[in-house]
């Protein structure tokens, strides 16, 4: 196990340790009223639901910079018929839900996907596309702990989706081929949400894309971010609309 599994390891179990002892004092429910007042009291709030599937949730946050969420809040309430796909699910999934009028996400790990399915909503499709063991991958994942599995049919599984996208979100694994493979599907004037763009081979894979007139635009958002005390960064990519 690398030290930064050991270590994000660590962080959860105290965190999990100190909203135990502040759920016994009251303490936590104080933070729950001032998460209903104040995006600040949301964000500490927050902290105290890392990994928690069921408390994020209940918060109505998506684990990306609040910025990026603000603005594909904000594009979706225009949208009234919007289609999103995903790949990584999560409280990102049952957030966007409850704002377009279809989400399919895909996901490669069972047993979190067994986790998510009961608290999806009518709307949202969830598709298991689990990596295969192999030696010398086509489409590998650079997260340490994924080394000789190929997440080819991960990525591939948006070609089993009839129809293009308004918003496309790239949050799993192989990020950099999902990207590449997500402009084909979006619809002009979409929104590729990318998240946890600080590492460099994700700004990599974006400053590939192609650029100019008839190129995509990119909106950079950096900042708080939910279940996290520091700041994260996440991107928007836009195409253009149609003349």
């Amino acid at each position: 196990m690398s030290l930064s599994v050991r270590v994000k390891r660590a962080y959860v179990a105290v965190v999990r340790a100190v909203r135990s002892v502040l759920a016994a004092t009251g303490v936590l429910g104080a933070l729950d009223r001032w998460a209903g007042r104040s995006r600040t009291g949301l964000w500490v709030r927050s902290w105290f639901a890392v990994h928690d599937l069921d408390d994020l949730v209940a918060l109505d946050t998506p684990w990306w910079t609040f910025a990026a969420a603000d603005e594909v809040e904000a594009f979706l309430a225009d949208r009234v018929d919007a289609r999103v796909f995903e790949w990584g699910s999560g409280a990102s999934t049952v957030w966007l839900s409850t704002r377009a009028a279809s989400v399919t996400s895909v996901e490669h790990d069972a047993a979190w996907a067994q986790q998510l399915v009961p608290v999806l909503p009518g709307n949202a499709t969830l598709i298991l596309v689990e990596p295969r063991p192999c030696e010398s991958p086509a489409t590998a994942s650079s997260k340490a702990g994924f080394a000789g599995l190929d997440f080819s049919d991960y990525v591939a599984a948006l070609d089993e989706v009839a129809g293009d996208f308004d918003v496309i979100v790239v949050d799993g694994r192989a990020r950099e081929a999902c990207l590449a493979r997500a402009l084909c599907r979006l619809r002009p004037g979409g929104l590729v949400v990318v998240d946890n763009v600080e590492r460099g081979r994700y700004r990599a894979a974006i400053g590939s894309l192609p650029s100019g007139p008839d190129g995509v635009s990119v909106r950079w958002t950096r900042g708080r971010t939910p279940a996290l005390p520091y700041p994260t960064r996440t991107a928007l990519v836009s195409r253009p609309v149609d003349e």
